[in-house]
């Protein structure tokens, strides 16, 4: 044996697998690729430590740490240059929580907190844009920029010109993250430094995680490359962050495996670990929350989602479901949601001659990982990953090579959200369906690509030439003459779970007209994405349907649209011929994310999950005049008004103990709907964890709180709008408690749980 690789078991340290669900024979498969690895000269040595499962499941160190002036073997506490990994690690993680604390908008202009930025052309550009790598900033600046004061430095920075229109381009940029750094110290008055060892490192007990480290810490430090000839040992490798002192948004970090551990734990645990947050459960999701970013590729507001920087996800884990980050000189992290898995690979692969290639053994590893990860097998079962994606209708009648659908003449209800896992429109993937007819296409409200917030017209599809008859204008549900040459309507689109969101009107009013004119329905079926499990809220008072409480059931129906499509046939005693395509891989209590699906705006104000979530409970308060946050960033997870008093709100709000909710007080100015252009103090709704959320609850809370704090200046006199239920209503106006006014309706809600038990198709 060679002394080299000697020196990479002598070096090992070993913490066993444990959890149940992962093979530590395939994790095994670890020590022959980095021993590869080595001797390909990709490295000197690395440490690798897996976690599953909330466990540490695979720890080990491989190799020697330093090469000159001596040989030192790799200890599995060494610290590493974790160069880029600072962005997500640091700087990212910072400016989430200056968002969580109001102090930072994604839509702010980066000229907003640093005048001085907006020279030569850069006036637009956003943080989320720097973020997501999507600003048109240059990559790198020369190094010539980085002489003299750090002030000067700095200005150079502000001065660059763009090198495209910001948000049209994904170009990765150092010179983004140093900007966002430097946010970070002018928005809290604290340079990155402290303020993630504040805010960050010190609530995670990540110990070892540092810029600049001390020199008592510089035996354990993991040398890189040269400078000026001489070995670098405890300064940051990256000669920008060097010259600004060590400290920059894009690199100067320092940690360990360990540390890093404790910080993919707490994205794991929603924001949280072993009883300290450190990030709200809505804040990560939005942090990793991927978006595209052009020409092709995903990005979330801070890590790497699917781009040709992803090679640490390996081969098999699902494209689009995790996030990671490497850095130039060694390091990667890799963590996938679903299978509850982070990878992290440290070294310093730039050591001692600036040269090494782990993307390899990244993927490599990645790879081994994921298949170690099975379904909760014992000894002897297959290795499979556990798959991340649930499956649509869609995708199940393609899989199926559209057999449900041969030889039929196809009318598609759908809009931009009826789309295959890979992003094909439901659309396209009928129109060129062998056997399938595709005739007309049907919009519903918000129109066929979603875009619209009135009146919808009757149009031509530009690809297909189809006509596109609206269901949701002086006509609400297909006639006799849209039916011509139909002989079945295929429903595909994406609800969110609430009664008063329209989606479900037209489902059902399409189902009316199939009755009559005797057209089959098939209900491309598609997840709750505010989880199935749950009913809430009062069931609509007979004899008040509307388009906007269609049928009686409660505000959150815990149904998917083919559920309900089932319910309304049985209610109504519908003579139709219904068809549901079932969604695979979901299960009642999974929220939207955990389906692994991409998210898409199903109307132009409903922008993430967590709005989806609270919707049935802060939606029931825009009748009022009182702003949801329409015309803000924040739809539905925002209230404001002018005559309300911020802290004080949260501060009554936050009294309650709201299970899986907090309320920060904001102050924003609404571009459009009530209280347009007008300034309005209020409250984030923060959600904290999804699973304890009563989103009806949380409503009323605040309808019952508006009407303590502020008799004479909330007017609920449309409350009852949406709520459709008159003992509620005029116990709310008699100054019931919530309690009081949630146990009025307990006996209707059994009764529909009794109803809903016959239809429901999962789990």
């Amino acid at each position: 044996m060679s002394r080299l690789i000697a020196a990479v078991f002598a070096a090992a340290v070993v913490v066993p697998a444990v959890a149940a669900d992962i093979d530590p024979g395939r994790l095994a498969k670890i020590d022959a690729a980095v021993a590869a690895a080595i001797k390909r000269n990709d490295c000197p040595g690395a440490v690798v430590l897996i976690v599953h499962d909330d466990k540490t499941v695979f720890r080990k160190a491989y190799g020697l740490k330093a090469k000159v002036p001596a040989e030192v073997p790799m200890t599995a506490d060494t610290l590493f240059d974790m160069a880029s990994c600072t962005k997500p690690v640091a700087t990212a993680t910072s400016l989430w929580i200056l968002i969580e604390r109001g102090k930072l908008k994604l839509d702010d202009k980066v000229a907003k907190h640093w005048p001085a930025f907006a020279a030569n052309g850069k006036q637009d550009v956003t943080v989320e844009q720097c973020l997501l790598h999507v600003a048109g900033l240059t990559p790198d600046n020369s190094l010539k920029d980085y002489t003299g004061t750090r002030a000067e430095m700095l200005q150079r920075v502000a001065d660059l010109p763009l090198q495209s229109p910001p948000g049209t381009r994904f170009r990765y940029s150092d010179v983004g993250y140093i900007t966002l750094g430097y946010l970070v110290e002018r928005i809290s008055g604290m340079p990155l430094d402290q303020f993630a060892a504040k805010n960050v490192f010190t609530p995670l007990k990540m110990s070892d995680t540092t810029f600049n480290p001390g020199k008592e810490l510089w035996p354990r430090v993991a040398p890189t490359g040269k400078r000026d000839g001489k070995i670098i040992l405890g300064a940051v490798h990256d000669p920008r962050s060097f010259a600004l002192g060590g400290v920059a948004g894009h690199a100067g970090l320092f940690s360990t495996a360990d540390d890093l551990a404790r910080y993919c734990r707490m994205l794991l645990h929603d924001g949280e670990l072993d009883g300290t947050r450190v990030l709200a459960a809505y804040t990560v999701k939005q942090f990793t929350a991927p978006h595209p970013v052009p020409p092709k590729g995903k990005r979330s507001p801070g890590w790497d989602v699917d781009t040709g920087y992803s090679a640490q996800r390996g081969n098999v884990f699902k494209p689009g479901t995790g996030f990671g980050h490497t850095g130039f000189t060694g390091p990667s992290i890799w963590v996938d949601p679903p299978s509850q898995t982070a990878i992290i690979i440290l070294s310093n692969r730039v050591h001692p001659d600036d040269k090494g290639n782990m993307t390899r053994l990244r993927r490599e590893i990645g790879t081994i990982v994921a298949e170690a990860v099975r379904e909760g097998g014992g000894k002897g079962e297959p290795a499979t990953v556990r798959s991340p994606l649930a499956l649509c209708g869609i995708d199940v009648l393609v899989r199926d090579r559209f057999a449900l659908l041969k030889g039929r003449k196809v009318g598609l209800v759908t809009n931009q959200t009826g789309r295959a896992a890979d992003g094909t429109p439901t659309i396209d993937l009928l129109a060129r369906a062998e056997g399938v007819s595709l005739v007309a296409l049907f919009s519903p409200e918000h129109g066929i690509r979603g875009e619209l917030d009135a009146s919808v017209g009757d149009s031509t599809d530009a690809k297909t030439g189809l006509p596109v008859y609206s269901l949701y204008g002086k006509r609400r549900r297909p006639t006799a003459e849209t039916l011509k040459g139909i002989d079945t309507l295929v429903y595909d689109i994406q609800d969110i779970g609430c009664r008063f969101y329209t989606f479900l009107s037209t489902l059902g009013l399409v189902l009316d007209a199939a009755a009559e004119n005797h057209v089959r329905v098939v209900v491309l079926d598609r997840p709750n994405p505010i989880g199935g499990a749950l009913v809430e809220g009062p069931v609509r008072d007979p004899g008040r349907s509307s388009f906007v409480g269609f049928h009686t059931i409660p505000l959150r129906h815990g149904l998917t649209v083919g559920e309900f499509a089932r319910l309304y046939v049985a209610d109504k005693k519908l003579d139709v011929d219904l068809a549901v395509v079932k969604v695979e891989g979901w299960r009642r209590a999974d929220t939207f994310d955990r389906t692994g699906l991409t998210w898409r705006n199903p109307s132009p104000n409903m922008r993430h999950p967590t709005a989806a979530m609270l919707y049935p409970g802060i939606g029931l308060l825009e009748t009022t005049n009182v702003s949801v946050g329409r015309g803000t960033e924040r739809p539905f997870e925002w209230i404001g008004a002018p005559w309300i008093d911020g802290r004080t709100l949260a501060a009554a709000l936050n009294e309650r103990k709201l299970p899986g909710v907090r309320f920060v007080p904001v102050d924003r100015t609404p571009t459009a709907s009530v209280y347009k252009e007008k300034p309005c103090r209020g409250v984030d709704i923060l959600v904290t964890d999804w699973d304890k959320l009563h989103p009806v609850h949380v409503g009323l809370t605040v309808a019952v709180t508006l009407r303590s704090l502020y008799p004479s200046d909330w007017n609920p006199k449309r409350f009852d709008t949406l709520l459709l239920h008159k003992a509620t209503f005029d116990g709310l106006l008699a100054g019931k408690s919530v309690a009081e006014l949630e146990k009025a309706w307990q006996p209707a809600l059994e009764e529909y749980r009794v109803r809903r038990q016959a239809v429901l198709l999962y789990p």
